[in-house]
């Protein structure tokens, strides 16, 4: 028996189980989704997790370890809160140990000369809140450097070398850092491994 259907007929059909599959896809992804939860729906880039660390750190301190390209929330002495951050690229390292100077919520970015130098199309102020700020949602500054601990527009870039010296992390894990760390809080910054 031949079955025989029309092109608009096959095309209906195709449609309505292209939409029957996002409808699905869609009621999977939390009712609050931003363009960071799609994307980690879509793939699963690594997230915070409670490991076991060096008892010699003590508690209420960052360790930052740009060769495991995690930052370590020791929360207690023999464990830490592991979060995976964007490194700086090669021409923007440094390490060091200074402190968290203050702190912001929703911070507003302003590039350096040197970034305005690399690229002359750069906004030259970007508000906080802004859904296009690199900075993302929270900040930790460090010293008095133009260094930060800071959220991200960009998630696709943890776990990978490409700051011009900034510690970014997933807005969900700044999200959860910052209550935790008050100003004054010690961050060693270094290329040594834990992991």
């Amino acid at each position: 028996m031949k079955i025989e259907r029309s092109t608009g007929e096959i095309a209906k059909r195709w449609l309505g189980a292209l939409a029957a599959t996002i409808a699905m896809a869609a009621a999977m992804i939390p009712t609050t989704a931003s363009a960071q939860d799609l994307f980690s729906f879509l793939w699963d880039g690594g997230s915070r997790s409670v490991i076991g660390f060096s008892q010699k750190y003590e508690p209420r301190q960052i360790i930052v370890s740009f060769g495991d390209k995690k930052l370590y929330w020791i929360h207690r002495r023999g464990e830490a809160i592991s979060y995976p951050i964007a490194v700086p690229r090669e021409q923007s390292r440094w390490q060091g140990v200074t402190s968290v100077s203050s702190k912001q919520v929703n911070p507003s970015w302003t590039p350096t000369p040197t970034m305005l130098a690399e690229n002359p199309r750069l906004p030259r102020w970007v508000p906080g809140g802004h859904p296009m700020n690199p900075m993302g949602v929270r900040a930790l500054y460090l010293g008095s450097s133009a260094y930060r601990i800071h959220g991200t527009d960009a998630p696709w870039t943890i776990g990978t070398a490409v700051s011009k010296g900034c510690i970014r992390m997933y807005n969900e894990d700044v999200l959860d850092l910052y209550p935790r760390v008050p100003v004054g809080t010690k961050v060693t910054v270094t290329w040594q491994r834990f992991s």
